[in-house]
Protein backbone atom coordinates (compact mmCIF):
# COMPACT_ATOMS: atom_id res chain seq x y z
CA UNK A 1 0.00 0.00 0.00
CA UNK A 2 1.30 3.51 -1.02
CA UNK A 3 2.17 5.41 2.11
CA UNK A 4 0.19 8.65 1.07
CA UNK A 5 -3.30 5.55 0.94
CA UNK A 6 -2.03 4.99 4.33
CA UNK A 7 -2.16 8.14 5.55
CA UNK A 8 -5.44 9.02 3.89
CA UNK A 9 -6.81 6.00 5.94
CA UNK A 10 -5.27 7.03 8.82
CA UNK A 11 -6.84 10.47 8.83
CA UNK A 12 -10.39 9.01 7.66
CA UNK A 13 -9.91 6.72 10.86
CA UNK A 14 -9.51 9.75 13.10
CA UNK A 15 -12.00 11.54 11.53
CA UNK A 16 -14.62 9.03 12.03
CA UNK A 17 -13.78 8.24 15.38
CA UNK A 18 -13.53 11.78 16.69
CA UNK A 19 -17.37 12.34 14.63
CA UNK A 20 -18.58 8.93 16.96
CA UNK A 21 -16.94 10.91 19.85
CA UNK A 22 -18.45 14.08 19.26
CA UNK A 23 -21.97 12.54 18.41
CA UNK A 24 -21.82 11.10 21.93
CA UNK A 25 -20.93 13.91 23.54
CA UNK A 26 -23.49 16.30 22.07
CA UNK A 27 -26.69 13.42 22.04
CA UNK A 28 -29.71 14.45 24.71
CA UNK A 29 -29.54 12.49 27.59
CA UNK A 30 -31.30 12.26 31.41
CA UNK A 31 -29.85 10.25 33.94
CA UNK A 32 -31.11 7.23 35.74
CA UNK A 33 -30.14 5.47 39.23
CA UNK A 34 -30.06 1.75 38.72
CA UNK A 35 -32.10 0.41 41.71
CA UNK A 36 -31.96 -3.13 43.23
CA UNK A 37 -33.48 -5.83 40.51
CA UNK A 38 -33.58 -3.36 37.18
CA UNK A 39 -31.49 -4.76 34.22
CA UNK A 40 -30.62 -3.37 31.03
CA UNK A 41 -33.63 -4.93 29.59
CA UNK A 42 -36.43 -3.42 31.93
CA UNK A 43 -34.59 0.04 32.19
CA UNK A 44 -35.13 -0.09 27.84
CA UNK A 45 -38.51 -1.05 28.57
CA UNK A 46 -38.92 2.06 31.10
CA UNK A 47 -37.64 4.39 28.86
CA UNK A 48 -38.99 3.48 24.94
CA UNK A 49 -35.48 2.69 23.99
CA UNK A 50 -32.94 -0.19 22.93
CA UNK A 51 -30.47 -1.68 25.31
CA UNK A 52 -27.86 -1.12 22.60
CA UNK A 53 -29.10 2.85 22.69
CA UNK A 54 -28.07 2.61 26.50
CA UNK A 55 -24.70 0.47 25.88
CA UNK A 56 -23.46 3.04 23.29
CA UNK A 57 -23.84 5.69 26.15
CA UNK A 58 -22.61 3.72 28.69
CA UNK A 59 -19.86 1.59 27.31
CA UNK A 60 -19.63 -1.30 29.59
CA UNK A 61 -22.66 -1.64 30.87
CA UNK A 62 -23.47 -4.48 28.94
CA UNK A 63 -20.95 -6.64 30.95
CA UNK A 64 -21.97 -5.64 34.54
CA UNK A 65 -24.35 -3.20 36.10
CA UNK A 66 -25.24 -2.55 39.86
CA UNK A 67 -27.82 -0.94 42.47
CA UNK A 68 -26.53 2.81 42.67
CA UNK A 69 -24.88 3.11 39.55
CA UNK A 70 -26.21 6.24 37.55
CA UNK A 71 -26.24 5.85 33.82
CA UNK A 72 -27.15 8.33 31.00
CA UNK A 73 -30.44 7.56 29.33
CA UNK A 74 -30.71 9.08 25.67
CA UNK A 75 -33.63 11.43 24.83
CA UNK A 76 -35.22 11.83 21.89
CA UNK A 77 -37.13 8.81 21.28
CA UNK A 78 -40.57 10.24 23.28
CA UNK A 79 -43.85 8.58 23.49
CA UNK A 80 -46.56 8.65 21.22
CA UNK A 81 -48.48 11.16 24.06
CA UNK A 82 -45.77 13.79 23.59
CA UNK A 83 -44.24 12.89 26.88
CA UNK A 84 -40.56 13.76 28.07
CA UNK A 85 -38.46 12.44 31.04
CA UNK A 86 -37.02 14.12 33.57
CA UNK A 87 -34.66 13.97 36.34
CA UNK A 88 -35.10 15.80 39.47
CA UNK A 89 -32.00 18.08 40.31
CA UNK A 90 -31.07 19.87 43.56
CA UNK A 91 -33.15 22.21 44.62
CA UNK A 92 -35.81 21.62 42.13
CA UNK A 93 -39.27 21.12 43.51
CA UNK A 94 -42.77 20.16 42.25
CA UNK A 95 -43.17 24.04 42.20
CA UNK A 96 -40.69 24.77 40.61
CA UNK A 97 -41.10 21.94 37.34
CA UNK A 98 -44.65 22.91 36.86
CA UNK A 99 -43.31 26.85 35.62
CA UNK A 100 -40.53 24.84 34.19
CA UNK A 101 -42.56 22.63 31.66
CA UNK A 102 -45.69 24.45 32.35
CA UNK A 103 -47.57 21.98 33.31
CA UNK A 104 -50.14 21.98 36.29
CA UNK A 105 -48.80 19.77 39.33
CA UNK A 106 -52.09 17.63 38.82
CA UNK A 107 -50.81 16.46 35.65
CA UNK A 108 -47.12 15.29 36.86
CA UNK A 109 -49.04 13.84 39.68
CA UNK A 110 -51.68 11.86 37.40
CA UNK A 111 -48.61 10.78 34.96
CA UNK A 112 -46.37 9.60 38.26
CA UNK A 113 -48.78 8.15 40.29
CA UNK A 114 -45.91 6.61 42.14
CA UNK A 115 -44.58 9.93 43.01
CA UNK A 116 -45.41 11.68 46.32
CA UNK A 117 -43.51 13.94 48.48
CA UNK A 118 -42.12 12.05 50.70
CA UNK A 119 -39.87 10.30 47.97
CA UNK A 120 -39.87 13.07 45.55
CA UNK A 121 -35.57 13.41 46.12
CA UNK A 122 -32.53 13.96 43.61
CA UNK A 123 -31.79 11.60 41.19
CA UNK A 124 -35.51 10.36 40.76
CA UNK A 125 -36.78 10.11 37.16
CA UNK A 126 -40.26 11.17 36.63
CA UNK A 127 -42.52 11.21 33.54
CA UNK A 128 -43.27 14.72 32.18
CA UNK A 129 -46.56 14.83 30.72
CA UNK A 130 -47.53 16.39 27.74
CA UNK A 131 -48.64 20.13 28.29
CA UNK A 132 -52.31 20.43 27.56
CA UNK A 133 -53.60 22.69 24.86
CA UNK A 134 -55.22 25.88 25.78
CA UNK A 135 -58.41 26.82 24.21
CA UNK A 136 -58.49 30.17 22.62
CA UNK A 137 -60.55 32.34 20.96
CA UNK A 138 -60.10 32.29 17.89
CA UNK A 139 -61.30 35.87 15.92
CA UNK A 140 -63.17 36.44 13.34
CA UNK A 141 -61.75 37.24 10.31
CA UNK A 142 -62.00 40.86 9.74
CA UNK A 143 -61.31 43.23 6.07
CA UNK A 144 -57.40 43.44 6.27
CA UNK A 145 -56.28 46.94 7.33
CA UNK A 146 -53.42 48.55 5.87
CA UNK A 147 -51.74 49.30 8.71
CA UNK A 148 -49.63 46.26 10.08
CA UNK A 149 -49.31 45.35 13.71
CA UNK A 150 -44.86 45.84 15.37
CA UNK A 151 -43.20 42.69 14.22
CA UNK A 152 -42.68 40.47 17.28
CA UNK A 153 -39.31 38.88 17.34
CA UNK A 154 -39.28 34.91 17.00
CA UNK A 155 -36.37 34.72 19.41
CA UNK A 156 -35.67 35.55 23.24
CA UNK A 157 -32.33 35.51 22.85
CA UNK A 158 -29.52 33.90 21.14
CA UNK A 159 -27.11 31.17 22.04
CA UNK A 160 -24.20 29.84 21.03
CA UNK A 161 -23.53 25.96 21.28
CA UNK A 162 -20.19 24.80 23.39
CA UNK A 163 -18.14 22.17 23.83
CA UNK A 164 -20.02 19.20 25.49
CA UNK A 165 -23.59 21.27 25.57
CA UNK A 166 -26.53 19.12 25.29
CA UNK A 167 -30.08 19.93 23.99
CA UNK A 168 -31.14 18.96 27.84
CA UNK A 169 -28.57 21.20 29.33
CA UNK A 170 -29.26 24.27 27.09
CA UNK A 171 -33.11 24.22 27.88
CA UNK A 172 -32.72 23.56 31.03
CA UNK A 173 -30.55 26.93 31.51
CA UNK A 174 -33.03 29.04 29.80
CA UNK A 175 -35.85 27.80 32.32
CA UNK A 176 -37.62 25.95 28.78
CA UNK A 177 -38.42 22.31 27.59
CA UNK A 178 -36.26 20.10 25.25
CA UNK A 179 -39.48 20.47 22.90
CA UNK A 180 -39.60 24.30 23.07
CA UNK A 181 -35.99 24.42 21.85
CA UNK A 182 -36.22 21.99 19.10
CA UNK A 183 -39.63 23.56 17.73
CA UNK A 184 -37.50 26.72 17.60
CA UNK A 185 -34.83 25.36 15.93
CA UNK A 186 -35.84 22.19 13.63
CA UNK A 187 -32.37 21.38 12.59
CA UNK A 188 -31.31 19.71 16.10
CA UNK A 189 -33.24 16.95 15.11
CA UNK A 190 -30.61 16.01 13.16
CA UNK A 191 -27.49 17.33 14.91
CA UNK A 192 -26.38 19.88 17.75
CA UNK A 193 -22.38 21.10 16.88
CA UNK A 194 -20.01 23.23 18.56
CA UNK A 195 -20.41 26.77 17.67
CA UNK A 196 -24.10 26.58 16.16
CA UNK A 197 -26.44 29.27 17.29
CA UNK A 198 -29.60 28.67 18.74
CA UNK A 199 -33.05 30.30 19.03
CA UNK A 200 -33.95 30.77 22.37
CA UNK A 201 -37.62 31.34 22.10
CA UNK A 202 -40.60 32.91 24.07
CA UNK A 203 -42.70 30.87 26.04
CA UNK A 204 -45.46 29.60 24.07
CA UNK A 205 -48.44 31.95 23.78
CA UNK A 206 -51.49 31.26 26.16
CA UNK A 207 -54.93 32.99 26.17
CA UNK A 208 -54.67 36.31 26.72
CA UNK A 209 -56.26 37.63 30.26
CA UNK A 210 -55.60 40.41 32.12
CA UNK A 211 -53.36 38.46 35.13
CA UNK A 212 -52.17 39.68 38.48
CA UNK A 213 -48.47 40.61 39.17
CA UNK A 214 -46.70 37.92 40.50
CA UNK A 215 -45.38 38.75 43.91
CA UNK A 216 -41.95 38.13 44.11
CA UNK A 217 -41.78 37.95 48.46
CA UNK A 218 -44.44 35.14 47.67
CA UNK A 219 -43.73 31.69 49.09
CA UNK A 220 -44.40 29.16 46.39
CA UNK A 221 -46.23 26.43 47.65
CA UNK A 222 -44.45 23.06 49.36
CA UNK A 223 -44.74 19.90 47.54
CA UNK A 224 -46.72 18.41 50.40
CA UNK A 225 -49.19 20.85 49.36
CA UNK A 226 -49.17 20.30 46.35
CA UNK A 227 -49.56 16.58 46.17
CA UNK A 228 -52.50 17.11 49.01
CA UNK A 229 -54.27 19.57 46.20
CA UNK A 230 -53.66 17.06 43.71
CA UNK A 231 -55.36 13.78 45.37
CA UNK A 232 -58.29 12.21 44.09
CA UNK A 233 -60.91 12.10 46.67
CA UNK A 234 -61.17 8.55 47.52
CA UNK A 235 -64.01 6.34 46.53
CA UNK A 236 -65.23 3.44 48.34
CA UNK A 237 -66.87 0.33 46.15
CA UNK A 238 -70.25 -0.52 46.97
CA UNK A 239 -70.16 -3.81 44.70
CA UNK A 240 -67.00 -4.97 43.16
CA UNK A 241 -67.28 -5.80 39.55
CA UNK A 242 -63.97 -8.74 38.73
CA UNK A 243 -63.81 -10.20 35.32
CA UNK A 244 -61.67 -13.52 34.48
CA UNK A 245 -60.14 -13.73 31.17
CA UNK A 246 -58.29 -17.11 30.64
CA UNK A 247 -58.61 -20.39 27.78
CA UNK A 248 -60.41 -22.39 30.14
CA UNK A 249 -60.58 -24.75 27.39
CA UNK A 250 -56.87 -25.31 25.99
CA UNK A 251 -55.22 -25.68 29.54
CA UNK A 252 -56.64 -28.07 32.40
CA UNK A 253 -54.35 -25.86 34.80
CA UNK A 254 -56.85 -22.99 34.06
CA UNK A 255 -59.86 -24.59 35.37
CA UNK A 256 -58.22 -25.80 38.39
CA UNK A 257 -57.10 -21.72 38.60
CA UNK A 258 -60.44 -20.89 38.42
CA UNK A 259 -61.60 -23.45 41.02
CA UNK A 260 -59.97 -21.73 43.32
CA UNK A 261 -60.99 -18.44 42.58
CA UNK A 262 -64.62 -19.17 43.40
CA UNK A 263 -63.78 -20.27 46.54
CA UNK A 264 -62.08 -17.33 47.42
CA UNK A 265 -65.22 -15.54 45.98
CA UNK A 266 -67.50 -17.77 48.01
CA UNK A 267 -65.35 -16.36 51.00
CA UNK A 268 -65.38 -13.05 50.50
CA UNK A 269 -69.19 -13.30 49.75
CA UNK A 270 -69.90 -14.93 53.37
CA UNK A 271 -68.04 -11.65 55.11
CA UNK A 272 -70.91 -9.45 53.18
CA UNK A 273 -68.53 -8.44 50.59
CA UNK A 274 -71.03 -7.10 47.53
CA UNK A 275 -69.70 -9.30 44.37
CA UNK A 276 -70.44 -8.59 40.39
CA UNK A 277 -67.88 -12.03 38.79
CA UNK A 278 -67.83 -11.74 34.99
CA UNK A 279 -66.02 -15.30 33.44
CA UNK A 280 -64.67 -15.65 30.10
CA UNK A 281 -62.84 -18.08 27.67
CA UNK A 282 -60.42 -15.97 25.79
CA UNK A 283 -59.15 -18.84 23.88
CA UNK A 284 -55.38 -17.77 22.49
CA UNK A 285 -55.87 -15.65 20.14
CA UNK A 286 -56.17 -11.60 20.41
CA UNK A 287 -59.46 -11.47 17.54
CA UNK A 288 -60.99 -13.49 20.34
CA UNK A 289 -60.21 -11.29 23.40
CA UNK A 290 -60.85 -8.57 21.08
CA UNK A 291 -64.74 -9.62 21.12
CA UNK A 292 -64.90 -9.96 24.75
CA UNK A 293 -63.48 -6.68 25.41
CA UNK A 294 -66.26 -4.89 22.84
CA UNK A 295 -68.38 -5.99 25.49
CA UNK A 296 -70.52 -2.94 27.21
CA UNK A 297 -69.90 -4.40 30.63
CA UNK A 298 -66.07 -4.84 29.82
CA UNK A 299 -65.62 -0.90 30.63
CA UNK A 300 -67.48 -0.89 33.67
CA UNK A 301 -64.70 -3.46 35.83
CA UNK A 302 -62.97 -2.82 38.45
CA UNK A 303 -60.50 -5.41 37.89
CA UNK A 304 -59.71 -8.06 35.50
CA UNK A 305 -57.78 -11.16 36.01
CA UNK A 306 -56.01 -12.70 33.28
CA UNK A 307 -54.83 -13.55 30.23
CA UNK A 308 -52.04 -16.55 30.17
CA UNK A 309 -50.87 -16.09 26.52
CA UNK A 310 -48.19 -13.62 26.32
CA UNK A 311 -49.47 -12.02 22.94
CA UNK A 312 -52.81 -11.12 24.63
CA UNK A 313 -51.31 -9.57 27.51
CA UNK A 314 -50.36 -5.79 25.45
CA UNK A 315 -54.35 -5.42 23.89
CA UNK A 316 -55.49 -6.23 27.57
CA UNK A 317 -53.28 -3.82 29.08
CA UNK A 318 -53.94 -1.19 26.59
CA UNK A 319 -57.86 -1.49 27.33
CA UNK A 320 -57.50 -1.35 31.34
CA UNK A 321 -55.14 1.21 31.00
CA UNK A 322 -58.04 3.55 28.72
CA UNK A 323 -60.78 2.45 30.63
CA UNK A 324 -58.93 2.55 34.17
CA UNK A 325 -59.55 -0.85 35.24
CA UNK A 326 -57.17 -2.50 37.26
CA UNK A 327 -55.06 -5.90 35.75
CA UNK A 328 -53.67 -8.40 37.51
CA UNK A 329 -51.32 -10.64 35.14
CA UNK A 330 -51.10 -14.48 37.04
CA UNK A 331 -48.82 -16.37 35.00
CA UNK A 332 -46.41 -14.10 32.59
CA UNK A 333 -42.86 -13.44 34.04
CA UNK A 334 -42.34 -11.52 30.79
CA UNK A 335 -44.49 -8.88 30.11
CA UNK A 336 -43.17 -5.36 29.33
CA UNK A 337 -46.68 -3.50 30.09
CA UNK A 338 -46.03 -3.23 33.94
CA UNK A 339 -42.99 -0.43 33.45
CA UNK A 340 -45.43 1.57 31.38
CA UNK A 341 -48.86 1.07 32.44
CA UNK A 342 -49.98 2.23 36.32
CA UNK A 343 -52.44 -0.41 36.57
CA UNK A 344 -50.84 -3.32 35.96
CA UNK A 345 -49.97 -5.89 38.36
CA UNK A 346 -47.43 -8.29 37.44
CA UNK A 347 -47.71 -11.69 39.93
CA UNK A 348 -44.51 -13.69 38.42
CA UNK A 349 -42.03 -11.87 39.69
CA UNK A 350 -39.27 -10.87 36.76
CA UNK A 351 -36.37 -13.16 36.83
CA UNK A 352 -33.97 -10.16 37.80
CA UNK A 353 -36.24 -8.90 40.46
CA UNK A 354 -36.36 -12.23 41.60
CA UNK A 355 -32.74 -12.94 42.11
CA UNK A 356 -32.14 -9.31 43.39
CA UNK A 357 -34.52 -10.38 46.52
CA UNK A 358 -32.90 -13.72 46.64
CA UNK A 359 -29.20 -12.21 46.95
CA UNK A 360 -30.57 -9.75 49.65
CA UNK A 361 -32.20 -13.04 51.49
CA UNK A 362 -29.37 -14.74 51.41
CA UNK A 363 -26.59 -12.49 52.97
CA UNK A 364 -28.82 -11.58 55.61
CA UNK A 365 -29.09 -15.55 56.84
CA UNK A 366 -25.29 -15.82 55.96
CA UNK A 367 -23.51 -12.82 56.68
CA UNK A 368 -20.75 -15.72 57.49
CA UNK A 369 -20.59 -18.13 54.76
CA UNK A 370 -18.23 -19.74 53.22
CA UNK A 371 -19.93 -20.97 49.96
CA UNK A 372 -19.17 -23.93 48.02
CA UNK A 373 -20.50 -23.97 44.43
CA UNK A 374 -20.59 -27.18 43.26
CA UNK A 375 -20.31 -27.45 39.56
CA UNK A 376 -21.94 -29.95 36.79
CA UNK A 377 -20.14 -31.65 34.10
CA UNK A 378 -22.60 -30.07 31.92
CA UNK A 379 -23.23 -25.88 32.43
CA UNK A 380 -26.81 -25.62 32.95
CA UNK A 381 -27.78 -22.30 31.47
CA UNK A 382 -30.87 -21.77 32.69
CA UNK A 383 -29.02 -20.94 36.33
CA UNK A 384 -25.87 -18.93 34.42
CA UNK A 385 -27.35 -15.72 35.08
CA UNK A 386 -28.50 -16.51 38.69
CA UNK A 387 -25.23 -18.17 39.66
CA UNK A 388 -22.79 -15.09 38.12
CA UNK A 389 -25.53 -12.40 39.89
CA UNK A 390 -24.52 -14.76 43.44
CA UNK A 391 -20.96 -14.21 42.82
CA UNK A 392 -21.43 -10.34 42.03
CA UNK A 393 -23.49 -9.80 44.99
CA UNK A 394 -21.10 -12.62 47.65
CA UNK A 395 -17.75 -10.59 46.30
CA UNK A 396 -19.36 -7.22 47.13
CA UNK A 397 -20.20 -8.02 50.58
CA UNK A 398 -16.57 -10.09 51.23
CA UNK A 399 -18.12 -13.45 51.39
CA UNK A 400 -15.58 -15.87 50.74
CA UNK A 401 -16.09 -18.59 47.74
CA UNK A 402 -15.08 -21.98 46.43
CA UNK A 403 -15.81 -24.34 43.94
CA UNK A 404 -15.83 -27.61 43.82
CA UNK A 405 -16.52 -30.37 40.35
CA UNK A 406 -19.99 -32.69 41.31
CA UNK A 407 -16.90 -35.47 41.31
CA UNK A 408 -15.36 -34.42 44.20
CA UNK A 409 -14.55 -36.45 46.56
CA UNK A 410 -15.70 -36.52 50.62
CA UNK A 411 -11.46 -35.31 50.76
CA UNK A 412 -12.12 -33.00 48.54
CA UNK A 413 -14.95 -31.53 50.03
CA UNK A 414 -13.53 -31.67 53.32
CA UNK A 415 -10.88 -29.43 52.57
CA UNK A 416 -13.31 -26.57 51.40
CA UNK A 417 -15.15 -26.73 55.02
CA UNK A 418 -13.95 -23.59 57.35
CA UNK A 419 -14.84 -24.42 60.77
CA UNK A 420 -15.13 -20.46 61.55
CA UNK A 421 -17.95 -19.79 59.06
CA UNK A 422 -21.38 -21.62 57.78
CA UNK A 423 -20.47 -23.58 55.18
CA UNK A 424 -22.94 -23.50 52.31
CA UNK A 425 -22.92 -26.05 49.15
CA UNK A 426 -24.64 -24.67 46.14
CA UNK A 427 -25.49 -26.85 43.02
CA UNK A 428 -24.74 -24.83 39.89
CA UNK A 429 -27.53 -26.65 38.08
CA UNK A 430 -31.12 -27.14 39.49
CA UNK A 431 -31.86 -30.43 37.77
CA UNK A 432 -32.45 -33.92 40.03
CA UNK A 433 -29.78 -35.74 38.26
CA UNK A 434 -27.27 -33.11 40.13
CA UNK A 435 -28.74 -33.55 43.06
CA UNK A 436 -29.04 -37.53 43.23
CA UNK A 437 -24.92 -37.30 41.95
CA UNK A 438 -24.26 -34.96 44.89
CA UNK A 439 -26.41 -36.07 48.03
CA UNK A 440 -24.66 -39.17 49.31
CA UNK A 441 -21.14 -37.40 49.32
CA UNK A 442 -22.62 -34.57 51.59
CA UNK A 443 -24.25 -36.94 53.55
CA UNK A 444 -21.39 -39.18 54.58
CA UNK A 445 -19.39 -35.15 54.54
CA UNK A 446 -21.54 -34.44 57.54
CA UNK A 447 -21.87 -37.53 59.25
CA UNK A 448 -18.45 -37.82 59.92
CA UNK A 449 -17.93 -34.05 60.04
CA UNK A 450 -20.80 -33.56 62.85
CA UNK A 451 -19.32 -29.99 64.35
CA UNK A 452 -19.14 -28.80 61.82
CA UNK A 453 -21.69 -26.07 59.99
CA UNK A 454 -22.74 -27.64 56.61
CA UNK A 455 -26.05 -26.43 54.41
CA UNK A 456 -27.44 -27.65 50.97
CA UNK A 457 -28.73 -24.12 49.40
CA UNK A 458 -30.93 -25.20 46.35
CA UNK A 459 -33.51 -23.68 43.93
CA UNK A 460 -38.01 -23.25 43.51
CA UNK A 461 -38.14 -27.06 41.46
CA UNK A 462 -36.30 -28.64 44.52
CA UNK A 463 -40.02 -28.61 46.18
CA UNK A 464 -40.88 -31.33 43.24
CA UNK A 465 -38.09 -33.86 44.58
CA UNK A 466 -38.73 -33.69 48.02
CA UNK A 467 -40.76 -37.10 48.10
CA UNK A 468 -37.58 -38.32 46.69
CA UNK A 469 -35.14 -36.88 49.38
CA UNK A 470 -37.31 -36.13 52.07
CA UNK A 471 -34.55 -37.96 54.62
CA UNK A 472 -31.34 -36.42 53.14
CA UNK A 473 -32.89 -32.58 52.89
CA UNK A 474 -33.25 -32.95 56.82
CA UNK A 475 -29.98 -34.29 57.53
CA UNK A 476 -28.44 -32.09 55.37
CA UNK A 477 -30.25 -28.79 57.02
CA UNK A 478 -31.31 -27.16 53.14
CA UNK A 479 -32.49 -24.64 52.35
CA UNK A 480 -34.24 -23.64 48.81
CA UNK A 481 -35.66 -20.14 47.70
CA UNK A 482 -39.15 -19.83 45.88
CA UNK A 483 -42.20 -16.99 45.79
CA UNK A 484 -44.33 -19.93 46.13
CA UNK A 485 -45.02 -22.36 48.78
CA UNK A 486 -47.16 -24.47 50.73
CA UNK A 487 -46.51 -27.20 53.84
CA UNK A 488 -49.80 -29.72 53.16
CA UNK A 489 -49.48 -29.56 57.11
CA UNK A 490 -50.05 -25.75 58.11
CA UNK A 491 -53.40 -25.57 59.09
CA UNK A 492 -54.77 -23.18 56.05
CA UNK A 493 -53.65 -25.66 53.85
CA UNK A 494 -55.35 -28.37 55.32
CA UNK A 495 -58.73 -26.09 55.55
CA UNK A 496 -58.50 -25.25 51.78
CA UNK A 497 -57.35 -28.98 50.86
CA UNK A 498 -60.77 -30.26 52.51
CA UNK A 499 -63.01 -27.82 51.02
CA UNK A 500 -61.66 -28.14 48.01
CA UNK A 501 -62.47 -31.82 48.03
CA UNK A 502 -65.84 -31.16 48.97
CA UNK A 503 -66.58 -28.76 46.44
CA UNK A 504 -65.10 -30.66 43.46
CA UNK A 505 -65.16 -33.95 44.70
CA UNK A 506 -61.49 -34.93 43.32
CA UNK A 507 -57.97 -34.06 45.43
CA UNK A 508 -55.63 -31.30 44.65
CA UNK A 509 -53.20 -31.58 41.97
CA UNK A 510 -49.93 -32.14 43.38
CA UNK A 511 -47.89 -30.33 41.12
CA UNK A 512 -45.96 -26.85 42.25
CA UNK A 513 -47.44 -24.12 41.62
CA UNK A 514 -50.82 -25.29 43.15
CA UNK A 515 -53.12 -23.71 40.34
CA UNK A 516 -56.12 -23.92 42.42
CA UNK A 517 -54.40 -22.13 45.71
CA UNK A 518 -52.92 -19.52 43.04
CA UNK A 519 -56.19 -18.50 42.14
CA UNK A 520 -57.35 -18.45 45.98
CA UNK A 521 -54.78 -16.59 47.11
CA UNK A 522 -54.50 -14.11 44.17
CA UNK A 523 -58.17 -13.31 43.90
CA UNK A 524 -58.66 -13.05 48.22
CA UNK A 525 -56.17 -10.62 48.16
CA UNK A 526 -57.50 -8.39 45.25
CA UNK A 527 -60.92 -8.65 45.84
CA UNK A 528 -60.57 -7.96 49.85
CA UNK A 529 -58.27 -4.73 49.41
CA UNK A 530 -60.89 -3.34 46.95
CA UNK A 531 -63.01 -3.78 49.70
CA UNK A 532 -61.53 -2.33 52.05
CA UNK A 533 -59.92 0.55 50.21
CA UNK A 534 -61.13 1.03 47.05
CA UNK A 535 -59.37 3.45 45.28
CA UNK A 536 -56.85 4.13 47.75
CA UNK A 537 -55.88 0.45 47.57
CA UNK A 538 -52.64 1.34 45.94
CA UNK A 539 -51.61 3.73 49.18
CA UNK A 540 -52.59 0.82 50.94
CA UNK A 541 -50.74 -2.04 49.62
CA UNK A 542 -48.22 -2.47 52.76
CA UNK A 543 -51.49 -2.49 55.18
CA UNK A 544 -52.54 -5.66 53.30
CA UNK A 545 -51.26 -8.28 56.04
CA UNK A 546 -53.25 -11.11 54.85
CA UNK A 547 -51.87 -15.41 54.88
CA UNK A 548 -52.25 -16.80 52.13
CA UNK A 549 -52.03 -20.53 51.83
CA UNK A 550 -49.16 -20.84 49.16
CA UNK A 551 -48.39 -17.25 47.35
CA UNK A 552 -47.12 -14.61 48.82
CA UNK A 553 -47.57 -10.76 47.97
CA UNK A 554 -44.94 -7.72 48.12
CA UNK A 555 -46.27 -5.43 45.44
CA UNK A 556 -43.65 -2.69 44.67
CA UNK A 557 -44.02 0.03 41.40
CA UNK A 558 -41.30 -0.41 38.98
CA UNK A 559 -41.17 3.53 38.18
CA UNK A 560 -43.04 6.40 39.17
CA UNK A 561 -45.22 5.85 36.26
CA UNK A 562 -45.37 1.80 35.64
CA UNK A 563 -46.66 -0.64 37.31
CA UNK A 564 -46.65 -2.79 40.38
CA UNK A 565 -44.24 -6.65 40.79
CA UNK A 566 -44.48 -8.75 42.92
CA UNK A 567 -40.91 -8.80 45.04
CA UNK A 568 -41.98 -11.98 47.69
CA UNK A 569 -39.44 -14.66 48.21
CA UNK A 570 -39.77 -17.15 50.90
CA UNK A 571 -37.06 -19.47 52.07
CA UNK A 572 -37.93 -22.83 52.75
CA UNK A 573 -35.58 -24.94 55.49
CA UNK A 574 -35.24 -28.38 56.49
CA UNK A 575 -34.06 -28.60 59.76
CA UNK A 576 -32.00 -31.65 61.60
CA UNK A 577 -34.64 -31.46 63.90
CA UNK A 578 -36.97 -32.59 61.05
CA UNK A 579 -38.64 -29.25 60.68
CA UNK A 580 -40.32 -27.38 58.16
CA UNK A 581 -39.61 -23.60 58.26
CA UNK A 582 -41.19 -21.09 56.11
CA UNK A 583 -39.04 -17.90 56.02
CA UNK A 584 -40.76 -14.34 55.96
CA UNK A 585 -38.10 -11.76 55.94
CA UNK A 586 -40.86 -9.31 56.05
Amino acid sequence: MKPINRIFLFLLFISVSYAISYAQENQSYFLHTIEKGQSLYSISKMYNVTTSDIIRLNPGCDEKIYAGQTIKIPTGKESQKGETFHTIQAGETLYKLTTMYNVSAKDICEANPGLSAENFRIGQVILIPQKKEEQTATPTPTEQTTIQGPVVPRCKDMHKVKRKETIFSVSREYGISEQELIAANPELKKSMKKGQFLCIPYPAATTVQPTQKEDPYAIPPSNSELFRKSKETPQKLSTIKAALLLPFQEDKRMVEYYEGFLMAVDSLKRTGISLDLYVYDCGKDVSTLNTILAKNEMKSMNIIFGPMHQNQIKPLSDFAEKNDIRLVIPFSQKGEEVFNNPAVYQINTPQSYLYSEVYEHFTRQFPNANVIFIEPVSVDKEKAEFISGLKQELKSKGISMKTVSESATKETLKAALRSDKENIFIPTSGNNVLLIKILPQLTLLVRENPAENIHLFGYPEWQTYTRDHLENFFELDVYFYSSFYTNTLFPAAVQFTNAYHKWYSKDLASKYPNYAMLGFDTVFFFLKGLSLYGSELENNLPKMNLTPIQTGFKFQRVNNWGGFINKKVFFIRFTKNFELVKLDFE
